[in-house]
């Protein structure tokens, strides 16, 4: 199945039901008086999150979505039928925006949560609504209040604990592979994951948490080049981004350091806020190394690289402190979880 996180639909609510004109004539009863029902009110339009989905390739080939119409109203004050409403199922993650205006309607992080995007109409009102003491035999309705339509943009942003970055070939389909379940494509030439992927690891009894493995990034991601602009979306969500280098020796042309110079500048381009969150560094592919290399201290290469954030050693290939990378992840997730528990528990302080 195509991984499809982005989506432009139509949506339309039902339009209110015309009020009824008629007047009540029945046998022996001279004085019948005006009997118009109520229309009904139309079906809203409403954006629902679900758990069951997880990409947005339902948007594909249909596109435009329209509930149900109210029915007119009818005489013996009779109301008339409301719309069905329309319940539209969207994954846990979407992020709702009206294409014309751009305005933010909203954004669904939980399953369950739902968003009204085109209202009903409201029902229009029959004669029987205007009789009063100086109005006997009123002859006046009023029409449903027509639909409501909307363009709107979908647009999918994963919900992951932990974000893999790096340039193409950095290892990160690898690393995923060797800590989660999750089986990418893995060959050597760039851009092998063309597609999100997300794996859900396993830290110990009942617990777990989900990793995402992004298309690399390039120089120019920023400014729409290669995949990584299309994608770096998906990590702004995460608590932990795993910032992933290559210090192999098979590309004698590559340097750790301009590879880590070229992501970090691409994030601050995207988003300043999403380079500001924790990030780790990640070595990888130390089994290509020199034994005496891989057994090296990497605070040399921290400094070069101006970096005093948490440092890890790995080789994805063979697994080798793959495991103590996942059990300091899950230490340190587990404290994020605590620490925004305190947070939510803290009693607030009235204003002043």
């Amino acid at each position: 199945m195509k991984f499809t996180d982005e989506a432009v639909i139509t949506v339309h609510s039902g339009k209110g039901g015309d009020g009824c004109l008629s007047f009540r004539r029945e046998k022996f009863i001279e004085f019948g008086g005006p009997d118009g029902g109520y229309g009904g009110d139309g079906g809203n339009v409403h954006i629902v999150a679900t758990g069951h989905l997880n990409t947005l390739v339902d948007f594909r080939h249909r596109r435009s979505f329209k509930a149900g119409n109210g029915q007119p109203g009818a005489g013996r004050d009779r109301i008339g039928r409301s719309g069905d409403d329309l319940d539209i199922e969207v994954p846990v993650g979407t992020v709702v925006r009206d294409l014309e205006t751009g305005e933010l309607l909203g954004d669904l992080t939980a399953d369950g949560s739902r968003i009204l995007v085109a209202k009903g109409g409201f029902h229009g009102f029959g004669n029987a609504h205007f009789k009063s003491s100086t109005n006997r035999a009123p002859r006046r309705i009023t029409k449903g209040m027509p639909a409501e339509s909307r363009r709107l943009k979908l647009e999918l942003k994963l919900l992951a604990d932990v974000g893999l970055l790096g340039l193409p070939n950095a290892g990160k389909s690898t690393l995923i592979s060797r800590i989660s379940a999750a089986r990418p494509k893995v060959a050597d030439y760039p851009f092998t994951t063309l597609q999100p992927v997300l794996g859900v690891v396993v830290s110990g009894p009942d617990r777990s948490f989900v990793v995402a493995d992004i298309p690399g990034i390039i120089e120019g991601a920023a400014e729409g080049a290669g995949l990584g602009l299309q994608f770096l979306r998906h990590v702004e969500r995460t608590r932990i981004l795993l910032h992933m280098l290559d210090v192999s020796e098979l590309d004698p042309e590559r340097d750790p350091k301009t590879d880590f110079v070229t992501v970090t500048r691409e994030l601050k381009k995207h988003s300043r806020k999403l380079s500001t969150r924790e990030r780790w560094l990640v070595l990888n592919k130390i089994d290509a190394l020199s034994p005496e290399k891989r057994g090296q201290d990497w605070q040399q290469l921290a400094r070069r690289l101006r970096w005093k954030g948490p440092i890890f050693a790995i080789s994805g290939a063979t697994g080798e402190g793959c495991k103590e990378l996942v059990q300091a992840l899950e230490r340190r997730l587990q404290e994020q979880r605590n620490e925004a528990a305190e947070v939510a528990a803290a009693p607030m302080r009235p204003p002043g």
